[in-house]
This record gives structure tokens, C-alpha cells and sequence, in this order.
């Protein structure tokens, strides 16, 4: 909450999560040296605590923190450890061949460390700077200032009734906003206390308006308020389509005698995938015999069988990886979509009443493979748009209301009547686009785009735009499509085959998932909601082969047997009623009665966001839950 008027409070929030507090900070810094005592500031988190929902193996480039905080590595910050050696890997199936390491990759002067850790402690440095946080919190809906709501299940309903339909947008809205100074007023929190059929339990309260003066997202890539804000207001009409790559991590505790080195990076490209498909690992050695691991897979890969999950086991299996994992103790699992379409990619950043912030917008460098110091940079900046705003507009509302006392007319910043036009955010969008950020995102700006073409012509294309063109290019490359409208036909793709797991270096999925602590209330309406119950059975399955059951790391959607026995009959019998009814106006050429029906195990969901990104049909809309999901 931001109260910044002295005869009314009107409200701040900020969704703070990938950005660390870094924008709360901010604020409260220029509140203090404007003496400002009527700023207040609050954060609301989906996460059952700040840090909650942070997944990263993070080698942290300290550049924004150092100035936002010059004193945190004396303040108690949790450090990790210094960035060592640096290692850059290619993997064939048996063998692995070290490069050189790219001028980006260097690591010298960063640290090796828990980001969940790391925001933590920045949450409490916000709160002793008089934050309020509240976690547990789930904005499922932004306000408008002419009383309409828009979300992700409205945005989808809009498109499907036939509404305008461009890159990006809907309902019509140009690149300037909608008309008649329609701006965001405040969110809608989800509500709470309804069962899985939608009825009301003992314990149901309805969602809350929160009303604010400036709205800044910060939910990480693929947010769901980020995105119907992007379409609402056609942030994206400029600009390239986003492209994303699943994270999949794993946090170990080594055997005593490992070869263990506190601050070394290791990364590797190559195998286990094949050439046309973009990725690769990172293996960063933390402090107490702990090791951060992980795979990402570009989800803009064309095999529908292709499994992030099962890319990931393959890589541990290989003899450069499996030595040191062997005899150690797996801490914990997870997984998240990061953007990776860069400099072309990144959308308007300011709306009427708000703006995004962090990786809501994509500001990730893929060759250095780092956001987290431009995210915070862009909520620092955000931070800094924000309160020139605020001041300026009560400048203007302090006249007004020195006027209006003297004539002698009673002052009610809370009477009835138009709504006040939202804050303008501008200016954080012409700061962020001349600063570091900007220029740091540039240089690299056709590194990514240029392995759409495969790993050689990419790797080839790298060296070319970092020891030839440094940057300066005079041309910038194209995504060209979003990651979705790459996935071929299953009858077009050869089915990728895993082994099974040893239970010692490698694991099945739902084992994986227990160590995630992702935990939603079984008897609660699944967060992950389908635009069109019969797409399923009628398109994904017959003519994809079920892709949602291969992307998936955590084993959230399944295809059953609509004769299933057990506990999966009731289950398949139900969504295939509702696909069967629905075939016919879905796809007009598929008839048969399903065969198949997709189940949806919500409750397994780690917030990744990968079904979001990469459902073939865009029928997959992800929302909020009530509460809950993991817990890193």
C-alpha cells in the first residue's frame, strides 16, 4: 500500500519477486531523503514467504546491488561464495571437450549463491526500511479505472469471442492504449475458500480490491497479470515476439571426498541435445559441499515427444557430470521458464497507472546467462520514475486543493465522481532505454535469434557478433515466431526415448517433485484452466501426441484411457464428456469419440509457466491458485 496523499490514502502495489525487493528499496530510499513520512509502501507475494518462489542457479553480478546498497556485503548479505575458475563445456553422448570461455561468461568479481537466500534478506532490509510485506497473496486480476477487470481467462475469452487479434494484443486496443484514458487502478486478489466444483466452503472469503496510484509488476517471465497487461495495452505491437527456455535445477550435497570447488562455474552445450535445439547446463559449486545444477531446454524446440525433465537426467548420466553427483544427496528440485528473446523482445515497459519491471518484461542477457542485476536495475529505475510521478501529480493536487480552501469549498479526495487519470510511467521507459541495462542488451542482441538456425551456424554467428561486430552490427536479427508455433506434428518428429532412472544420479518424476515442497490444497478449484475443454482429446493428443505430458516437469498433465480403471476412471470419464461434447465445434474433422482425456494434476504445479508458453493451441491459460506452490 502507497499512501502518498495527506488528506486521503490511495494505495501502492508492487508485486515484487524476480526484481529482490530492489524497487521497495528505492522508493523508501528517495521517500527518506525527500522526508516524505506520508510514502508508505507495500508488497504483496504469492509465495508463503518472500523467497519462497525464487528459483535460480545464480552466479550474481553485484552491479545494481553495489548501487543500491553500497554497504551489503558488510550488512549481512548472504555472499555465497566468489566466482572462481570458469569452465564452458561441449558434451558429445561420451566425451567432453572444454572451449574457451566467451568474454561474457567471465565470472571474476561476482558471487555463487542462493538468490531465494538473497531475497530474503532483502525483504528484510525493505521491512526495517518500512515496507510492508504480506505473502501469501495472489493478485488474480487488474483493475481498470472504468470499474472493468482484465485477467488471463478474459483476455482468452475476448480472443475466442473474436476479438481483434494481433501480436500480442486483443480487443483492438493500438500501440498508444486504450482510448478515453483507460489506466490500471489496482489488482483483484484471487478468492479464497472455494472447492475444487466451485462452491463456497466454511472458510471462504471473497477476493480484495487493492487500489493504487501506480501499479509496478514484478511477477518473473510469463507473469499472468504482466501478460494481460502487455495485451490490454498493446505493449507488444513494436515489438519481437518473446521467446522463453525451461529451467530445470536440482540442489546437491556432494560425498565428502568430491571434487569440490567453492566458487567454480561450469556450463556445457551439446549433449544430450540434438543440433537444431537450443540449450544447455550450468553446474555452480556453492559453499558446504553444495552444488546448484540445472538444464535449459529453448522451449521453441520442434519435437512434441521432447522432454525438458528427461534432457536433464540424460545430462547427469553423462560421464563429465556423473562423477561428482555420484553418492551425494539431492536437496532439492525445481523449475521455471526464463525470456530469452533480449533486446528485440522487450515490450513497452509503461501503462496508464504502472509499468513492468524485472524479467515481467525480459531483461535477461542469454550469452552471460545473468538477470537478476537488470532486473534489479530496472526497479530501481522504476522506483525512481515512480516518485518523480507521484510528486509532480501532488504538486498539481496540492494547488488545487490550496485553491479550493480558500474559496472555501471543503476538500474530499475520496467524493464520488470521475475517476482521477492514471499516473503516467514514461519516463521509467525512456530511463531504462538509455541506461546500462539498454546498452548491455544491445551488444548481445543477435547471439540468441542466431541459434535458430542450429547450435553450429549459432555458435558460428556468436563468434562473429563477439570478436568481429562487438555489438555494432548494423542489423538485428528476428525470432520471427513464438515458441508455441514450433512444435511439429508428431508424425513429422522421430519420439525421443529416456532411460529409466537408478534412484542414485537419476530420478523419476514425482520423486523430483516431493523435493520441490510444492504443496496446493487438493479440494480447490486447479489453477490451470483450459480456454476449451475438448482442444485436448481433439487436437493436442491426435495430431501432437499429447506434448503438454512431455514438457511438463512435474507431471501435471496426463492422458488417460477413457476406459480407465482405478482412480483415473472417473477422472477420464468426466473431461471426456465435456470433450466429447465440445469435439465437433473444436476441430470439425475429428468425429470419433475421444479415446484419450487429459487430466490435470494441479496440485503438482511448480509455477513454471511452461504450459503457458508452450501449448500448441494457446488453450492452457495459467492463473493463480488460492495459495500455495513451492517452496525453494
Amino acid at each position: 500500500f502507497f499512501s502518498s496523499r495527506r488528506r486521503h490514502t490511495r494505495y501502492w502495489r508492487d508485486w515484487s519477486s524476480d526484481v529482490c525487493s530492489s524497487d521497495l528499496i528505492r522508493l523508501r530510499q528517495l521517500a527518506a531523503a525527500a522526508g516524505r513520512d506520508d510514502l508508505s509502501v507495500c508488497v504483496l507475494e504469492k509465495g508463503d514467504e518472500v523467497g519462497a518462489h525464487i528459483l535460480s542457479g545464480n552466479v550474481l553480478e553485484p552491479r545494481a546491488l553495489d548501487e543500491l546498497l553500497p554497504t551489503w556485503r558488510e550488512d549481512g548479505a548472504p555472499l555465497g561464495v566468489p566466482a572462481a575458475d570458469d569452465y564452458f563445456m561441449f558434451l558429445t553422448e561420451t566425451r567432453s571437450l572444454r572451449l574457451p570461455t566467451p568474454p561474457q561468461m567471465h565470472n571474476a568479481g561476482n558471487y555463487v549463491l542462493s538468490l531465494s537466500a538473497l531475497t530474503r534478506w532483502l525483504g528484510g532490509v525493505a521491512e526495517e526500511a518500512g515496507v510492508d510485506v504480506f505473502p501469501g497473496f495472489a493478485a488474480s486480476e487488474l483493475l481498470l479505472n472504468d470499474g472493468s477487470a482484465v485477467g488471463p481467462l478474459s483476455a482468452a475469452a475476448a480472443a475466442a469471442k473474436g476479438g481483434k487479434k494481433r501480436r500480442g494484443g486483443f480487443f483492438g486496443l493500438g500501440a498508444a492504449g486504450p482510448p478515453g484514458g483507460l489506466g490500471v487502478r489496482g489488482v483483484a486478489t484471487a478468492d479464497v475458500g472455494r472447492a475444487k466444483d466451485g462452491s463456497r466452503k466454511d472458510t471462504f472469503a471473497a477476493g480484495t480490491e487493492i487500489v493504487g496510484r501506480l501499479t509496478l509488476l514484478a511477477e518473473g517471465a510469463r507473469g499472468s497479470l504482466s501478460e494481460s497487461a502487455m495485451a490490454a495495452f498493446g505493449l507488444r505491437d513494436a515489438c519481437e515476439p518473446q521467446t522463453y527456455a525451461l529451467g530445470v535445477k536440482e540442489v546437491w550435497r556432494l560425498r565428502d571426498d568430491a571434487d569440490h570447488v567453492p566458487g567454480r562455474v561450469w556450463h556445457s552445450v551439446g549433449y544430450p541435445l540434438d543440433a537444431a535445439t537450443y540449450g544447455g547446463s550450468f553446474l555452480y559449486h556453492m559453499d558446504d559441499r553444495r552444488v546448484a545444477l540445472g538444464f535449459v531446454t529453448a522451449l521453441d524446440y520442434a519435437n512434441p515427444s521432447l522432454s525438458p525433465y528427461g534432457e536433464f537426467q540424460k545430462w547427469k548420466s553423462h560421464p563429465a557430470v556423473r562423477p561428482l553427483l555420484a553418492g551425494g544427496e539431492v536437496l532439492q528440485y525445481g523449475a521455471r521458464v526464463l525470456n530469452e528473446g533480449g533486446y528485440q523482445s522487450v515490450p513497452r515497459l509503461a501503462f496508464p497507472g504502472g509499468a513492468l519491471i524485472g524479467c515481467a518484461a525480459g531483461f535477461l542477457n542469454v550469452p552471460k546467462i545473468k538477470g537478476t542485476h537488470t532486473a534489479m536495475k530496472s526497479g530501481m529505475l522504476a522506483a525512481e520514475a515512480a516518485f518523480a510521478s507521484l510528486a509532480a501529480a501532488d504538486g498539481d493536487a496540492d494547488a488545487a486543493a490550496a485553491a479550493a480552501d480558500t474559496e472555501g469549498a471543503p476538500v474530499d479526495a475520496a467524493a464520488d465522481g470521475p475517476p482521477p487519470a492514471p499516473l503516467s510511467m514514461d519516463a521509467y521507459d525512456a530511463a531504462l532505454r538509455s541506461s546500462w541495462v539498454w546498452d548491455e542488451l544491445k551488444a548481445v542482441r543477435n547471439i540468441r535469434p542466431g541459434f535458430h538456425k542450429g547450435l553450429l551456424p549459432g555458435m558460428a554467428n556468436a563468434a562473429l557478433e563477439t570478436y568481429v561486430t562487438r555489438g555494432y552490427a548494423p542489423w538485428t536479427l528476428r525470432h520471427g515466431r513464438a515458441d508455441h508455433e514450433a512444435t511439429a506434428p508428431a508424425s513429422a518428429a522421430a519420439p525421443r526415448r529416456y532411460p529409466k532412472p537408478d534412484g542414485e544420479v537419476t530420478f523419476d518424476l514425482l520423486t523430483s517433485v516431493a523435493r520441490s515442497g510444492t504443496n496446493h490444497d487438493h479440494d480447490a478449484p486447479a489453477h490451470l484452466r483450459l480456454v476449451d475443454d475438448g482442444v485436448p482429446t481433439a487436437v493436442n493428443w491426435p495430431r501432437y501426441g499429447g506434448p503438454e505430458g512431455h514438457y511438463c516437469p512435474a507431471k501435471v498433465y496426463e492422458y488417460v484411457d477413457v476406459e480407465a480403471d482405478g482412480a483415473d476412471a472417473a477422472a477420464a470419464a468426466a473431461v471426456a464428456a465435456v470433450a466429447g461434447a465440445a469435439e465437433g465445434a473444436a476441430v470439425n474433422d475429428h468425429t470419433a469419440a475421444p479415446t484419450k482425456a487429459l487430466v490435470i494434476n494441479a496440485q503438482n504445479c511448480l509455477h513454471c509457466k511452461a504450459c503457458d508458453v508452450k501449448d500448441v493451441t494457446q488453450n492452457i491459460k495459467w492463473t493463480v491458485p488460492e495459495r500455495g506452490g513451492p517452496k525453494y
